[in-house]
């Protein structure tokens, strides 16, 4: 098995969440995307996103996409990212 990849970027499904009362299981019944696929999302453990899915999430929390997902090179729980010198 591959060793996990380690990425800047953070997803906050579970602050949109929190923040329209709504709980996941909720959210996965009106995006139609099973719970254990957006648990995955939520724990940060996704590889890729597809557009149309995450068109559906923003469409239902009623957000941005950069309202759910953020780059933070300087976050410590992974290697930072490669600065480029240009």
């Amino acid at each position: 098995m591959p060793e996990e990849e380690f990425h800047a970027i953070r997803i906050h499904l579970d602050r949109l969440l929190a923040e329209r009362g709504m709980t996941l299981t909720e959210l996965s019944a009106q995006v139609g995307i099973t719970v254990v696929n957006l648990s995955v999302l939520k724990n940060g453990r996704a590889r890729a996103i597809r557009f149309s899915t995450l068109s559906r999430i923003c469409d239902v929390l009623q957000c941005q996409p950069g309202d759910l997902i953020t780059h933070d090179p300087t976050d410590s729980t992974g290697p930072a990212a490669p600065v480029d010198p240009a």
